[in-house]
């Protein structure tokens, strides 16, 4: 078993990556301008219903002056940067390091692509830099965003 010292350490330098994901996180989405996160599922093809009512919401929230925030990832997070790429907007993918998972979309502005460590932090993300919401079917992790939203 390891030392308790050895724990504590460990700890501390956590908390220094966590600050820095939420220091890096601020200054690059500060600067964007009024947004819209887009919740769904990542499992939604592309010839889905879903994905197409995503994709044009995205479309006619850019038309309106907004830009859309997404976890960034495929499914719904990819038809929302899809209809803003598409309608020349801005474009955001909020990632998240998952073994085995997802990398990110290729509709995302190159320059606002943000990823995370730490689950908590990009959910702050998505609440703090967004003036509305849109919620879209989806599992366990699209309810947990909804709900961080309703905080």
């Amino acid at each position: 078993m390891r030392q308790w010292t050895q724990i504590k350490g460990e700890n501390a330098w956590t908390m220094f990556k966590v600050v820095a994901e939420f220091v890096e996180g601020f200054e690059r989405l500060n600067q964007i301008g009024p947004c819209v996160s887009i919740f769904g599922s990542a499992r939604t093809q592309p010839d889905h219903p879903y994905y197409q009512s995503a994709v044009e919401i995205a479309r006619l929230l850019t038309e309106e002056g907004f830009g859309i925030i997404t976890g960034g990832g495929p499914g719904i997070m990819e038809a929302g940067n899809k209809g803003a790429a598409e309608q020349g907007g801005v474009s955001v993918g909020i990632n998240i390091h998952l073994p085995m998972e997802q990398g990110h979309n290729e509709f995302i502005d190159a320059d606002k692509i943000l990823n995370h460590r730490y689950f908590f932090v990009r959910k702050v993300m998505f609440v703090k830099y967004a003036q509305a919401f849109v919620v879209l079917p989806g599992g366990f992790g699209t309810l947990d965003e909804l709900f961080r939203c309703s905080l």
